[in-house]
């Protein structure tokens, strides 16, 4: 790996505001979220993904692909949602190994009932501060930088590496 250049006054300036706001953000959300529906964000992620479908339902993989989170915390927060009665789970007719993950009345009445808040939180501490040209600029930057950072390989796809041989 070659050395870099440290990062200037404004980039590390730029970095640190992206990080705290962000931090604030998620704080923020996570609290309502509980607060209001009892939902992790992950789970919300989910209801929200499936609400967006007229019928309700993806392909877990669709979802997995959808969201940042792992295969297996994926894995996890829909059993936990399942688990509550907000989702249920079947085998694909068309192919067997896909999972279809489907929200139940019970969880998109859910949805319906934290959507409201999270709209207004979300609006109050991000976008308030915004005039609509600055958010719009705002989305640009961050969609490039997402389509930026999704192109690169994941974690679990880059070659494992070998245990060192034992002496």
């Amino acid at each position: 790996m070659s050395p870099t250049s440290p990062l200037d006054p404004e980039q590390l300036a730029a970095y640190f505001a992206l990080m705290e706001v962000s931090s604030l953000l998620q704080h923020a959300v996570d609290q309502q979220l509980r607060e209001e529906g009892g939902l992790s964000y992950t789970q919300f992620q989910i209801l929200a993904t499936l609400g967006e479908n007229p019928d309700g339902r993806r392909r877990m993989t669709d979802i997995a692909d959808r969201l940042v989170h792992s295969r297996s915390g994926l894995t996890y927060q829909v059993a936990q949602l399942a688990k509550a009665g907000l989702v249920t789970r079947e085998s694909s007719s068309d192919d067997e190994r896909a999972v279809i993950v489907a929200a139940t009345p019970q969880g998109l009445a859910l949805l319906g009932r934290v959507l409201p808040g999270h709209v207004d939180l979300v609006q109050q501490l991000l976008l308030a501060p915004l005039t609509a040209r600055e958010a719009t600029v705002l989305g640009g930057l961050l969609g490039r930088i997402r389509t930026h950072m999704t192109a690169i390989p994941p974690r679990s796809a880059a070659p494992r590496r070998k245990n060192a041989p034992k002496s």
